[in-house]
């Protein structure tokens, strides 16, 4: 094709040479604004027919082209409308996300410290009810210790009055009669205590 437009091109360039040879030959060199009649019509047959083969071997492959290229760029163009459109929600797509894991994980840490509140609560009150259930436990005991001495101590002085008093009596009781003797002491010694 090319080959064609250039050899069209050719034989126009040699008509419109050949013409203003043919005008030239009447005697002064003629000029297109010499208002020479032939002259003006050799020279608008060479501009009719270089604008045909121009339109028809040049100006349409041109237009073509620049119609191609108008027609990649505004494709061009909607593809990277169409990708930037796609970032932009991709990147809110993951702002989003990242709103959503942050408040998580607020959410986590806050349920932790909940959770580690209510587990020390309930260590402080387990460990305050063992304290006074040790408490109690330790008061009981001492009660009981007190009470156990408190008897020992009551039939040991039972019966160190009773064989003082079998001494001062010079006299062996019997074991009855012992026995009497020593609750009888217990019971004197409480009633001294409780008063």
């Amino acid at each position: 094709m090319q080959s064609i437009e250039s050899r069209l091109v050719a034989v126009g360039v040699l008509f419109g040479t050949t013409a203003s040879l043919f005008a030239s030959e009447g005697g002064d060199q003629p000029t297109l604004f010499t208002g020479d009649l032939g002259n003006i019509l050799w020279s608008l047959l060479t501009f009719f027919v270089v604008l045909v083969v121009l339109g028809k071997f040049a100006w349409r492959p041109i237009l073509s082209a620049l119609q191609k290229r108008e027609d990649f760029i505004r494709d061009s163009l909607a593809h990277a409308k169409h990708d930037r459109d796609e970032a932009e929600r991709r990147l809110k797509e993951y702002s989003d996300k990242i709103v959503a894991a942050r408040s998580e994980a607020t959410a986590i840490v806050e349920e932790g410290r909940r959770d580690a509140e209510v587990v020390k609560r309930r260590l402080e009150e387990e460990s305050k009810a063992e304290a006074k259930a040790n408490l109690e436990r330790a008061k009981r005991e001492i009660v009981i210790a007190t009470d156990t001495a408190i008897k020992e101590l009551y039939t040991l002085s039972g019966k160190l009055a009773t064989e003082l008093a079998g001494r001062i009596l010079r006299k062996e009781l019997n074991p009855h009669e012992h026995e009497r003797l020593i609750t009888e002491s217990i019971n004197e010694l409480q009633e001294i205590e409780a008063s």
